[in-house]
């Protein structure tokens, strides 16, 4: 896990011997877990903000939840955020925030909100009307996967949030107290900084010793979290009033020397960009300008719903960045949320001239099955591992490109997610379009672009299924990566095949190719799917869901050796009745409990945690079958609501690392523990 270290936390239950047994007696008392980090009915680990000033000043590791710690580093990109001269943020405000998402690992959820455009932006901030917005943990896991930095939100508002500035603004020694704890919650759960939103007037000494606040906050976050921003929202000026200015200027400014960035409000007109495209203030730090967009278009606002792109059009005009607030417009406004992916996928079609696409930048292995955190099933190897809908942005991988893009002669190609098939997750990637018959060369449908310094020996894998009438294969483009001037373009075909390892999964008719290539000194910016006809010329419409592309360093494939250390139990409740009270009276026993483990996390995709029977009251039933309980993706897993025999039983836990490579780790490296109870 990221973040401050929680070893002494758990000290004593990693220091139990691998194989002992951990013994329980059986009491159904209420659970001692704090119900704001966990569910009160099933005690699921939830994510929460702080709602008061108290809340925050009273925050210590010791009460936090070390569910909501973020597992994902910050990965690197193309281009770093410091060269990007119009950057994007998005503000996610949606119906009050903390829903599905709150849940740490998944839920059920028939048709969720998800964001996976990240190519397109450079921040991500979480935004509810809580005072201390903690964004859910599931977020920054997927954000920094894509190399986005995530933000939390401090907020106050109208004459209670007046009273609660007056407090902590009223000299030093107080707002550096709510500075460090800002710094602290951020630092702990494994977020990159704030957006400091005062919507509320303040006295002459609160405002005085704002712009203070915020460079001491700026200072301390810059040096626990390199990374870190600060970005303050346009509300107030600087004799106090609660006056939105639409734009920087010197009733702002102060604000704006103070920290990392100023988010505009939303009802400028063309006229304030040009002011301050030439306002002095703004030289040299255009880009730390970002001009506020309301996709519920309200007010007197340009663009806004599908015409969003009007304003990005006018924002990029002037070279600022841009502020793109409430995206969750494209889930809220449709009655019909099962329409949301292509709701989606329009509204960010209709931005992209005006965004720009960051290139993913980590070392190898590149590895994605394309999916998006959610679908109607997940999906291991093509087939289902479990068969219900499901919501976990956390299991979100790499994302790739979306568009629908016009051909010569009304060919068309289309790149989207596809839930009703996968290999590994929760969709696949369509690939779906027309080739003209005028056209003789292949379709190239470019997935991804990339900035991955490749080895001399790669190995590549493509998983797909392909419609009748075309052929596939894989193009990779790479530059030099002395220079990156000269590109290369390498197609993974048969004819690359430097081992015969390329077969057919009969049970669900996915093919899966498997190359060798040597590759000196590159760097890998492009990876296309090359659509061929077969036959005569015609118009062909086709169709071909990729499941997973990987590119791997030859020289790295060793079969994993690290066992799972430390499984430990703890914070067992037991439960009558699925959801159900202490005092219940059913008869069905469950199991709730936190198991922590140890093991790399950076060489796992994620674990599957599997529990069996052991043994049971009656000493002639022969041990259970292992039964997969859920996918985890950190180093600790709550085990909810499980269904066990009645006692006295014996069962065991255990927890399989899923290599990222596809690796398969024997039985004996994998985590186990054994758990005994009686009445």
């Amino acid at each position: 896990m990221m973040g401050e270290d929680t070893t002494k936390e758990t000290e004593s239950c990693f220091d139990q011997p691998v194989d002992s047994s951990v013994h329980e007696v059986i009491k159904y008392s209420p659970s001692a877990l704090p119900a704001k980090h966990y569910d009160a009915d099933t005690t699921e680990p939830i994510s929460c903000g702080l709602s008061s000033m108290n809340d925050l000043l009273s925050w210590n590791r010791s009460e936090a939840n070390p569910f909501n710690v973020a597992a994902v580093p910050l990965a690197p990109r193309k281009p770093r955020l410091v060269n990007c001269l119009r950057r994007t943020l998005v503000s996610h405000d949606m119906m009050g925030g903390y829903l599905d998402d709150r849940f740490v690992q998944g839920t059920s959820s028939e048709e969720p909100y998800a964001f996976y455009h990240w190519q397109y932006i450079d921040i991500f901030n979480y935004f509810t009307h809580q005072m201390v917005t903690v964004p859910p943990a599931v977020w920054t896991n997927a954000a920094h996967k894509h190399g986005v930095i995530v933000l939390g939100t401090f907020i106050t508002e109208w004459t209670d949030g007046a009273a609660v500035c007056e407090a902590f603004l009223k000299d030093e020694e107080s707002y550096r107290a709510v500075a460090d704890k800002l710094v602290q919650i951020s630092h702990y759960y494994g977020f990159d900084g704030w957006l400091i939103n005062i919507e509320n007037t303040l006295s002459e000494g609160a405002v005085k010793n704002a712009p203070l606040f915020l460079r001491y906050l700026m200072e301390q976050m810059h040096e626990r979290v390199p990374s870190s921003l600060i970005l303050w929202y346009d509300s107030v000026t600087e004799n106090g009033k609660l006056q939105w200015q639409n734009e920087l200027n010197q009733s702002n400014r102060i604000f704006f020397d103070a920290c990392d960035g100023f988010f505009t409000n939303y009802n400028w007109t063309e006229e304030n960009l040009e002011w301050m495209k030439d306002y002095s203030v703004v030289q040299g730090r255009q880009a730390d300008v970002y001009i506020g967009v309301d996709v519920f278009a309200r007010g007197k606002v340009v663009g806004g719903m599908l015409e969003t792109n009007k304003a990005l059009d006018v924002i990029r005009k002037h070279n600022f960045s841009a502020a793109i607030f409430a995206p969750g417009w494209v889930y809220e406004s449709q009655s019909d949320k099962s329409k949301f992916r292509t709701h989606q996928d329009k509204f960010w079609a209709l931005l992209s001239d005006y965004l720009y696409i960051h290139r993913p930048a980590s070392q190898l292995p590149f590895i994605s099955s394309f999916c998006q955190g959610f679908g109607k099933a997940v999906y291991r190897e093509g087939q289902h591992e479990t068969a219900k809908r499901w919501f976990n942005l956390a299991a979100q991988e790499i994302q790739p490109l979306y568009y629908h893009m016009a051909l010569e002669d009304g060919g068309w190609v289309r790149s989207s997610g596809c839930p009703e098939d996968a290999w590994n997750g929760g969709c696949s990637l369509l690939l779906d379009g027309l080739i003209p018959s005028t056209l003789n060369t292949p379709i190239c449908a470019k997935i991804f672009s990339l900035h991955v310094p490749l080895d001399s020996r790669i190995m590549v894998t493509l998983v797909y299924k392909a419609s009748a009438g075309i052929t596939v294969s894989l193009q990779l483009r790479t530059t030099d990566s002395s220079h990156c001037s000269h590109t290369d373009v390498h197609e993974v075909t048969r004819e690359f095949l430097s081992v015969n390892v390329c077969s057919f999964c009969c049970s669900n008719v996915a093919l899966s190719r498997c190359s060798q290539l040597e590759l000196h000194g590159c760097v890998l910016r492009e990876v296309c799917v090359l659509i061929h006809r077969e036959g005569e010329p015609q118009d062909t419409t086709f169709s071909c869901r990729v499941g997973e592309i990987k590119v791997l360093d030859v020289g790295t494939l060793q079969p994993p050796t690290d066992p799972v250390r430390g499984l430990c139990i703890d914070d067992v409740v037991w439960l009558r009745g699925a959801g159900s009270s202490p005092e219940s009276s059913s008869s069905c026993l469950r199991l709730n409990a936190t198991l922590r483990w140890d093991y790399p996390v950076e060489s796992v995709r994620h674990f599957r945690v599997h529990w069996r029977r052991l043994r049971g009251p009656d000493p002639r039933i022969p041990p259970g079958q292992l039964e997969l309980l859920a996918r985890a993706y950190s180093n600790q897993f709550r085990v909810t609501e499980l269904l066990v025999p009645k006692p006295p039983s014996v069962l065991e836990l255990l927890v399989e690392p899923v290599t990222r490579w596809g690796s398969l780790v024997p039985e004996s490296r994998w985590g186990r523990r054994q758990l005994s109870y009686t009445e």
